[in-house]
């Protein structure tokens, strides 16, 4: 992977999100990348339909505002109880993340299928803006009956991981890394990297 890893020895995390950046520069710390973060004047309006599209239209305006390699992603929660919502509006379902929490709860209230999942996909530009690799990861839970835990973003309190028996919000960062939906994808870019 190091030869391709050569070719973008800088990236521009295309995010503001202070809790992604930070999971993203703990994901790739040992790739010897230098992780630039997103100017400030730089505001992607994301007006793709999935997640995909989201994290391409991301990477490409970000990597060719700063003509630098960039990279990018989209995440959400889907819950199968409300037909997949929030969905790619995660981020707007609500003005804050106690008032998206209180939103998919509320409802969700009465409802006994709780079943959902956690999806991130992931995209690097070149500086002109072509797409050289992508991925999509999930991550599989349900929704808590109520928030749980400090920790975390977004809505990892109400995240429930069965076989942990814990939410988002309750376990540690360093198990998060291995389980989440940002992990698998990331590692699933990996993957591709090394095939390229």
């Amino acid at each position: 992977m190091s030869d391709v890893l050569m070719r973008f020895q800088k990236l521009v995390i295309a995010s503001g999100n202070a809790g992604k950046v930070a999971e993203f520069r703990a994901y790739l710390a040992d790739l010897g990348i230098e992780l630039l973060p997103k100017p400030d004047n730089i505001d992607v309006e994301e007006t793709g339909l999935t997640f995909i599209a989201n994290a391409h239209l991301k990477a490409s305006q970000v990597a060719i505002s700063t003509q630098e390699w960039a990279i990018a992603d989209d995440s959400g929660l889907e819950v199968m109880a409300l037909n997949g919502a929030p969905g790619v509006l995660s981020a707007r379902y609500a003005d804050t993340d106690q008032a998206r929490i209180d939103r998919v709860l509320q409802e969700l209230s009465g409802v006994s299928d709780r079943e959902a999942q956690f999806v991130c996909a992931i995209a690097i530009s070149d500086p002109t803006g072509k797409i050289f690799a992508d991925a999509i990861g999930t991550c599989k839970g349900a929704i808590a009956m109520s928030p749980r835990g400090e920790g975390g973003f977004g809505y990892d309190p109400i995240f429930f991981v069965p076989n942990l028996q814990q939410t988002f919000g309750e376990i540690e960062p360093e198990v998060k890394a291995k389980i989440s939906h940002r992990a698998n994808a990331l590692n699933l870019l990996r993957s591709k990297l090394q095939n390229l």
